[in-house]
């Protein structure tokens, strides 16, 4: 079967004088034409691409479909079919959700006072989501009298979701939607009042946050704050202690808060202290006074507390100073307790501070790549730290701590159905040298008898955007592919955050090919070494890593046999350009503004569908989501009808779209293994080429 090639229509754009030809601009569809259930030419045109090249990716792993169906059933025999999360305690009941075998939604539940009362079945979200062929519900939260539950809820996987209330003594959804928000929402302390926020129907951007009346029509919902500035998305939470409503305003690099007493939720809110552009800043509430988590001359955050009455950043005392070589991440406040969560030489750490005897120390970690956090931690007046603790090795595991006596008590560990022993496979984190010097880290975990020569198959997983942290974890999905003998390592790239806020800010903006070349000094590495080799060596990422993907296929094509990019943001100056999709304006800070000309021209020097040249790719899977809000279907679809169009050489080039789904895939707890037993399966035969032809 030969591929699909699309049709070139050639639309010029022009920025700053410069013009690109775009011969793939027609494939861009609004949302309207999108669900319109009668199509116009265009849509029925781009619906029949997209369905050809998923013809053209089927009919070219045909031969690995008993492949697939083995390895997605492997994935789901190992997980737990009836399995239940460790119950957290909150206003009187005891939260927890539960699976049950030949379902794929959880279903959520609750106790009064103790685990030997009767179940009660808050939602059940296999209900809910019968008829739909995307589902997912989100945002569940009961209010303080324990007799509502709001929660959100999305059907075509856009992330704009409705919420609705349902009496939890009758079980009747009741009173009038409320559409077009975020999903998230929190009450005021009469247990009437729900603070929740709105979107915008085309950027997708969050817009306002609303005050709804229990039985009361949306037509009287109370606009409490309007977000003048695009650049900020915003939200609204609830301190821990219950006391305050914190509407959150936050850019990539500026943070703003105002609160409101909860138990006057028709009051008005008050503004922490002036927003100012580069501050950033989180807000704790304990008893008399207030802690701030802030990069306040601070790169990598330090702690500082202030008082209930005089929040103005003039009246922070610093409580603990800046590190540079330790990242601040977050803080968990306790009655006698303060617990910090910190990031040291790109490892996460929990301390622990005992505040009457101040006195500090750290939560142990058993492995060489790890991650840990705190987790569910409501009640203040408890000695008791919940925190979760996974490896590359180590399944994922609540620990119960006793701050006091430094006991710890495992709760709970992700079985693996059939068995598993950690000692059966390696984990590492080495230090792989740049070209600029820097040392970046790498995890990596394999079998403890596979190769480790040049024809050792090795998977390389990067990320690289926004600061986010590519911890090591535990993926039952992923031993499919360890067993069969491959390596997988992730690079702890520039433009995350894992070696503090430096890392990150080198890795972004006028920065950003660091992030690039950073993933490909790591690929070199591995095969310089003798880890594996070009033959044997694939990379993967998705969204941002997608663009990482994108930029190395074109940077470095014949470091790897193959490449997945997942979801891939890869058309980034004509998306930065354009202000009404969605999300772009918020993203100025993290690729810039191509409206400056500098930023253009850096942007266009490294975006992955303008780079497109004539020279041979690694094999490619690149996977996509119609109903994506995040990344746009059509910025896959482009890239690789203009690679068809481009490319040389033999490689596989293949395009899968999900014409039902969005930005995180299928929902369901198991049927999303589909696309990870595809993608396995893509490296698998390829692998196995690389053997026979060996």
């Amino acid at each position: 079967m030969k591929p699909p090639l699309a049709k070139q229509k050639d639309t010029a754009l022009t920025t700053h004088g410069h013009t690109r030809i775009d011969p793939y601009f027609w494939m861009r569809l609004t949302d309207q034409q999108k669900n319109d259930k009668n199509p116009d030419s265009q849509t029925k045109e781009v619906r029949n691409y997209l369905n050809a090249e998923n013809d053209y990716t089927r009919t070219k792993l045909m031969h690995t479909e008993k492949l697939q169906g083995k390895i997605y059933s492997e994935i789901v025999d190992r997980i737990k079919k009836d399995d239940q999360s460790i119950p957290y305690k909150k206003n009187g009941y005891l939260y927890y959700t539960r699976y049950e075998k030949g379902k794929e939604y959880p279903i959520h539940c609750r106790k009064k006072d103790n685990l030997n009362n009767p179940d009660e079945i808050i939602l059940n979200v296999n209900e809910l989501a019968k008829g739909h062929e995307y589902y997912a519900a989100t945002g569940l939260s009961v209010s303080p009298d324990n007799k509502t539950l709001a929660f959100a809820e999305d059907a075509v996987s856009r992330r704009i979701y409705t919420i609705k209330f349902k009496n939890l003594q009758t079980g009747e959804v009741f009173g009038k939607a409320i559409t077009q928000t975020s999903g998230y929402g929190v009450w005021g302390n009469d247990s009437k009042t729900y603070f929740y926020t709105t979107k915008n129907k085309t950027t997708l951007l969050t817009e306002s946050i609303k005050r709804h009346k229990l039985n009361s029509t949306t037509e009287e919902d109370v606009t409490v704050y309007t977000e003048p500035d695009p650049a900020f998305y915003i939200g609204v939470g609830k301190t821990k202690s219950d006391r305050y409503i914190i509407i959150q305003c936050s850019s990539t690099l500026s943070d703003d808060r105002l609160l409101l007493n909860a138990d006057t939720p028709e009051g008005t809110f008050k503004r922490f202290t002036p927003r100012v552009v580069g501050l950033e800043y989180e807000v704790a509430h304990f008893k008399d006074k207030f802690y701030v988590l802030t990069n306040w001359k601070a790169e990598n955050f330090r702690l500082m507390e202030t008082s209930l009455a005089q929040t103005d950043k003039k009246f922070w005392v610093e409580k603990i100073p800046h590190n540079k070589d330790v990242l601040l991440e977050g803080i968990d406040v306790f009655e006698k307790y303060l617990v910090i969560s910190q990031r040291s030489h790109g490892l996460s750490q929990i301390k622990v501070i005992d505040q009457a005897h101040k006195t500090s120390y750290f939560i142990d970690a058993e492995d060489p790549a790890y991650f840990m956090s705190p987790t569910t931690n409501l009640d203040f007046n408890t000695s008791t730290l919940r925190y979760i603790y996974t490896s590359m090795t180590t399944p994922n595991s609540v620990y119960d701590f006793d701050m006091a006596t430094q006991k710890k008590v495992l709760r709970k560990r992700t079985e693996v159905v059939g068995g598993h022993k950690p000692e059966d496979y390696v984990s590492e984190r080495i230090m792989v040298p740049s070209r600029d010097g820097k040392a970046i880290p790498v995890s990596l975990v394999y079998k403890k008898d596979a190769k480790k020569d040049s024809t050792a198959p090795f998977l390389l997983y990067g990320y690289g955007a926004y600061g986010a942290t590519m911890d090591p974890y535990f993926s039952i999905a992923r031993l499919s592919l360890l067993d069969r003998g491959f390596t997988f390592a992730i690079a702890h790239i520039r433009g995350g955050e894992d070696l503090g806020r430096r890392w990150y800010l080198d890795g972004k903006m006028n920065h950003k090919k660091n992030t690039f070349f950073d993933f490909i000094d790591c690929a070199q590495y591995f095969i310089d070494t003798k880890r594996t080799s070009s033959d044997h060596l694939y990379g993967m990422g998705g969204s941002a890593g997608g663009l990482l993907i994108g930029a190395v296929a074109n940077m470095a094509p014949n470091v790897f046999k193959g490449l997945i990019a997942a979801v891939p943001f890869v058309d980034v100056v004509s998306t930065m350009l354009d202000e009404s999709i969605p999300l772009t304006t918020n993203e100025f800070d993290e690729w810039g503004n191509p409206k400056d000309k500098k930023s253009y021209d850096y942007m266009l020097s490294y975006s992955p569908y303008d780079n497109v040249v004539s020279q041979e790719y690694p094999n490619m899977l690149v996977t996509t989501g119609f109903f994506d809000s995040q990344v746009q279907y059509w910025e896959p679809a482009k890239w690789v009808a203009k690679l068809r169009s481009q490319k040389t050489g033999n490689q596989m080039l293949l395009l899968q779209t999900n014409m039902s789904t969005g930005h995180g895939g299928a929902s369901g707890r198991l049927g999303r293994y589909k696309e990870t037993a595809l993608e396995y399966a893509f490296l698998i035969d390829l692998e196995n080429d690389s053997k026979h032809k060996n």
